[in-house]
């Protein structure tokens, strides 16, 4: 498997569960996190290479790529993975699955001490679905195109703060932290539970003065112009992630992503076989037995091949790299080809002077297969049964 393997770097088996994968993460999380190893860049490498795994491998799709492909598979799919994150974006998804708080920073994982520092979420938009046809033209050559999304995004009136006047407070119950804690007394003695502050909800500050346009929430519905780049080799179902180009997040949050279903739209001539694509050539009695030059379709065009004398139906020809391309990154430049196959047209029915001619001919000895052709063309036919 080409690039990382992110299954060694969580310490998983291939055939780990979504918790275990969850569980192996939060223990290297906690483990690497930069505020435990402070000026530790191995440390911090460490904890971002851990994002990573964890944002491909809980991600079912992004997996099944990277488990076919491997990494460099996700990049010419044109996934996303944790190394486009920076360290805010590690932070907010380390939050999420630690009780939905978020950090934005380094000194901000008060948490695992003392009380000190500010522990403070930061707000994720919602990503967008998009459902696009290609055409078969478009999916071997790849393509750009725009799309007008509709979508949460940022209050111009109040330029995403929520603030009217463009000002927060410090929130009084948590005191900026974005986390209480309450102390009980159990049968084991005092205990000390840890949750999101019920007043800002994790952000650590309030706005007393509510923008009206978008009533303090720092988002509005919208639409943008999005363009998107396909790579050539996409396959349907397959779906592109295009970072932060989803909902806007609250208050000047993290934008969410733009994910893209890929849909192909059937051609009339050639069916798609993996990379290969099919074509079913039809040819006249006369043209099979006495040979010819045909015309037959491609994806960019035409293309004329030669079709020798006695060539018999079930005939499988080739056109060398005219299917499409691998869309995995390390195989790119590679394609499929166009598969021919022959067929013969038996005419239906037939004028007296034709029948007359098809009487004479069928008592020739070439009008009968010999032994050599009869087990070619059984031994094509059972290949249909050993596949």
């Amino acid at each position: 498997m080409a690039g990382k393997n992110y299954y060694d770097i969580l310490g998983v088996s291939k055939s780990a569960n979504e918790d275990e994968i969850k569980k192996a993460y939060k223990k290297m999380a906690i483990k690497y996190h930069p505020d435990r190893n402070p000026g530790d860049k191995e440390a911090e490498e460490k904890f971002k290479e851990a994002a990573e795994a964890y944002d491909v491998l809980h991600d079912p799709q992004k997996r099944q790529v990277y488990d076919q492909y491997g990494e460099e598979g996700l990049k010419g799919g044109g996934f996303s993975t944790g190394q486009g994150m920076n360290m805010d974006d590690i932070f907010s998804m380390f939050g999420s699955i630690f009780g939905g708080r978020g950090f934005g920073g380094f000194s901000g994982f008060g948490g695992f001490g003392d009380d000190e520092g500010g522990q403070t979420v930061t707000f994720r938009g919602k990503d967008q679905r998009l459902r696009v046809e290609l055409t078969l033209q478009e999916i071997v050559n790849g393509t750009t195109k725009k799309f007008k999304v509709k979508k949460d995004v940022t209050c111009t009136h109040c330029h995403g703060s929520g603030s009217s006047d463009g000002k927060t407070d410090t929130c009084p119950t948590c005191n900026g932290r974005g986390y209480v804690i309450r102390t009980r007394q159990s049968i084991l003695g005092m205990m000390q539970t840890q949750s999101t502050c019920p007043q800002c909800n994790g952000e650590g500050k309030v706005v007393k003065n509510k923008c009206p346009h978008c009533n303090g929430e720092g988002i509005v519905g919208g639409e943008e112009i999005v363009e998107v780049k396909f790579p050539a080799g996409l396959q349907e179902g397959m779906v592109l992630t295009v970072g932060g180009k989803g909902g806007a997040g609250r208050h000047n949050g993290v934008n969410g992503d733009l994910q893209i279903i890929i849909k192909e739209k059937g051609d009339p001539e050639l069916i798609r076989d993996g990379n290969d694509l099919v074509y079913n050539l039809l040819l006249t009695v006369p043209q099979a037995t006495l040979g010819t030059s045909v015309e037959i379709p491609t994806v960019d065009g035409k293309a004329k091949i030669n079709i020798e004398p006695g060539t018999q139906p079930g005939t499988v020809l080739r056109l060398k790299g005219k299917g499409i391309p691998q869309v995995q990154g390390y195989s790119r430049g590679q394609k499929g080809d166009e598969v021919i196959n022959v067929s013969v047209y038996i005419p239906e029915t037939l004028s007296r002077e034709e029948k007359d001619a098809m009487k004479k001919a069928a008592n020739s000895d070439n009008f009968k297969p010999s032994e050599s052709i009869r087990a070619k063309i059984f031994k094509k036919f059972r290949s249909y049964f050993e596949q």
